[in-house]
């Protein structure tokens, strides 16, 4: 999540479901991808100064659960039209990268029309059944059966068991969502 794009739309999303304060924030992004990411203060606090500077996000103080004051963070109009929008055409990274498709998930119910909901997870579908691999040869990608080292075998198994489980679990959500 250290990327600015995913920490943005996570920003946005989490903020879209209701204000918080930025330690609550910060747990929130933990508990989605810190085990694969750590998002840390360095990261998080300009990445929310950078939406507020956009108008995407608003910053108010109210009273703590102790004598200190806490800043709360509250997603703006712009912001959640932004979010939508995120939402709605992703980038090419967004579709590919796991960890940022996961992100993306994480918030594409807020999309109130079914049909760009399953626009998205057509996107993700078609990149997963492409022909792809983590090692290469000759320009091909490299069949686990062909793969002498047991590791990158291995890595290859894993892949292959989740590609197919990512990618039946897609096929099922996009037959109960409506067609373009």
């Amino acid at each position: 999540m250290a990327s600015g794009g995913d920490l943005s739309l996570t920003i946005l999303g989490f903020l879209n479901e209701r204000p918080m304060h930025g330690y609550e924030l910060k747990a929130r992004l933990t508990a989605l991808t810190g085990h694969l990411r750590p998002v840390s203060d360095g990261a998080l606090y300009p990445a929310i100064s950078r939406l507020e500077a956009k108008g995407l996000v608003e910053r108010h103080e109210e009273a703590g659960a102790a004598a200190a004051r806490r800043q709360v963070l509250t997603l703006t109009s712009e912001g959640r039209e932004e979010l939508l929008r995120r939402l709605r055409e992703p980038g090419d990274l967004d579709i590919s990268d796991q960890t940022r498709f996961f992100a993306l998930l994480t918030f594409l119910s807020a999309l109130p029309d079914r049909a760009d909901q399953a626009r998205v997870l057509r996107r993700r579908l078609a990149f997963l059944e492409a022909p792809a691999s983590f090692f290469y040869e000759g320009g091909r990608p490299v069949r686990i059966k062909d793969e002498p080292d047991p590791y990158r075998r291995g890595m290859l198994e894993i892949a292959r068991a989740s590609s197919r489980a990512e990618k039946e679990w897609l096929r099922q959500r996009v037959e109960e969502l409506p067609e373009p």
